[in-house]
């Protein structure tokens, strides 16, 4: 689909207006450095195998400065000629490119997970730490395999080859780990990339950036394989969507960037919205079950766009299930004090039928702080908030981003199922069932057709995190190529020998 550019540049100024806005009482928002124990003027990371100047120190800006650039023409410009220098590569040097970002996420993890804690005031710094520790199991090069047809007639080979520089939009949810395990993906397949990053993540991000190209050059010579916009802004991320040096987009986040990208004439990859349901039926393992709610909706205070959202569960299990929350980390919330807290997090919608209002200052606050705002004190190691409503109540549509899940009581199990399909939105994104009943997870999952579809396990098990498969950040679900891959940024190639 082709839209013309005042189309895209409303959709995009729509997103970028709302997410560079400060978090509310915090006046160095976008700052890393702040009362930390960082040092001015130096990176102090413990690199792969080399050392970072002081003068890729705190971030500057400027043509050449370790990949951070004041604009998009000239961030593109240095990734084309990087493009062009790794095709002179070989797997081998993209395999070490890969090996540098993981080693590097894993011994750099605590310093940058704070770092990036400090700059965005959302989710858990344990969460952070932990989302670059295990950059390591995103996919890299081994998925580069060529596929080979050989017969009476000669020989044809089917390779997978890299488009160019790939532009990426990044969320301020997860601004690192996005990053580099974007970075894995995308130079794996033989590609460079500019990141034009949320305003209120840049500053780690381009941290990261800096620190990963130093380490690059000296391994395999090449400098700004990833660039980046220092200071992101509503034009540059416009111009990242239109620059003709961009063969591919690749866009993380909320619903109107995702609609930009997919009005761009561009190749787009979009990692979009989600609202998770997960039902639970009467032969469920009620003890399981609720163990994995907490752990997947509590983690990083419920930032992750696959995590736990609202539950639908049925009259016969429903109040035995609400006792076993509390025994895992769950904290259940009274009626009256849902609807002080429903109150607090949502303002009525603009127009009938519209959206209500997220209330933005408590995205990713903890459970405690979040409770304790509506006069509530919960005990320590409390890890999510619950409570039962109905379907009216905001929480259960809107993709909330908070330590609070609503648990919807059902009739049977048809009811949760249908209900959990009204209110994932089609958004095709991810889903959830506990149930011992294979019939029945059989058929949610049919009638659902969502990227990622979960049976008796927290959310994160649907990127290899207690499941098996593979990691990535970016799970591409309206343009269909689900948890994204090295594959997924690369075309194939075919060269045929005649006998």
């Amino acid at each position: 689909m082709q839209a013309n550019e005042s189309t895209i540049r409303a959709v995009v100024e729509e997103v970028l207006s709302e997410l560079g806005r400060k978090p509310k009482g915090n006046p160095d928002a976008g700052r890393i450095y702040g009362q930390s124990s960082l040092k001015k003027g130096g990176i102090p990371v413990i690199s792969a195998g080399t050392s970072i100047p002081a003068s890729a120190g705190s971030v500057h800006h400027g043509s050449g400065n370790w990949g951070v650039f004041d604009n998009v023409n000239d961030a593109v410009a240095a990734a084309n000629e990087a493009f062009v220098k790794l095709q002179k590569k070989t797997m081998g040097d993209r395999a070490t490119v890969v090996r540098i970002v993981k080693e590097m996420c894993e011994k750099n993890a605590d310093l940058w997970g704070r770092a990036e804690m400090e700059e965005t005031k959302i989710g858990r710094v344990d969460h952070k730490i932990e989302k670059l520790k295990i950059i390591k199991l995103v996919p890299g090069t081994e998925f580069i395999k060529p596929d080979c047809y050989s017969g009476d007639n000669g020989l044809t080979l089917e390779e997978y080859a890299p488009f160019g520089v790939i532009g990426a939009i990044t969320p301020v949810t997860h601004s690192l780990p996005t990053l580099a395990g974007n970075i894995v993906n995308i130079v794996a397949a033989g590609n460079t990339v500019v990141f034009n990053p949320h305003p209120s993540g840049a500053k780690i991000a381009c941290t990261g950036v800096q620190a990963f190209n130093k380490a690059f050059a000296d391994a395999i010579g090449i400098e700004n394989l990833v660039t980046i916009i220092g200071k992101p802004t509503i034009e540059s991320a416009n111009e990242v969507f239109h620059h003709k040096g961009v063969r591919v987009l690749l866009v993380t986040g909320g619903p109107a960037v995702a609609r930009a990208a997919l009005q761009s004439s561009k190749k787009a990859i979009v990692a979009g919205p989600g609202n998770p349901p997960v039902v639970v039926d009467y032969t469920a393992d009620l003890e399981k079950a609720a163990k994995s709610i907490v752990i997947g909706g509590a983690y990083d205070n419920n930032l992750l766009c696959i995590g736990e959202k609202e539950v639908f569960a049925e009259q016969k299990i429903f109040d035995p299930l609400m006792e076993a929350m509390s025994r895992h980390g769950g904290f259940r919330l009274s009626a009256q004090q849902i609807e002080t807290l429903t109150k607090l997090a949502f303002s009525p919608p603009k127009e009938p039928g519209g959206h209500a209002i997220l209330n933005r200052d408590l995205i990713g606050k903890d459970a405690a702080v979040i409770a304790q705002q509506i006069g509530v004190s919960v005990p320590a190691g409390t890890q999510l908030l619950y409570g039962e409503t109905d379907t009216s109540n905001p929480f259960v549509p809107e993709e909330q981003m908070m330590p609070f899940v609503p648990f919807i009581r059902t009739k049977d199990t048809q009811h949760s199922i249908a209900l959990a399909y009204e209110f994932e939105h089609g958004f095709g994104h991810t889903a959830l069932i506990h149930s011992r009943d294979v019939k029945t997870m059989d058929e949610m999952g049919k009638l659902m057709n969502t990227t990622l579809f979960v049976k008796n396990g927290p959310s994160m098990a649907g990127l290899g995190l207690g499941g098996e498969g593979y990691l990535s950040f970016s799970v591409a679900t309206p343009t269909g190529e689900g948890v994204t891959s090295p594959l997924t940024f690369t075309r194939k190639r075919r060269t045929s020998l005649i006998s």
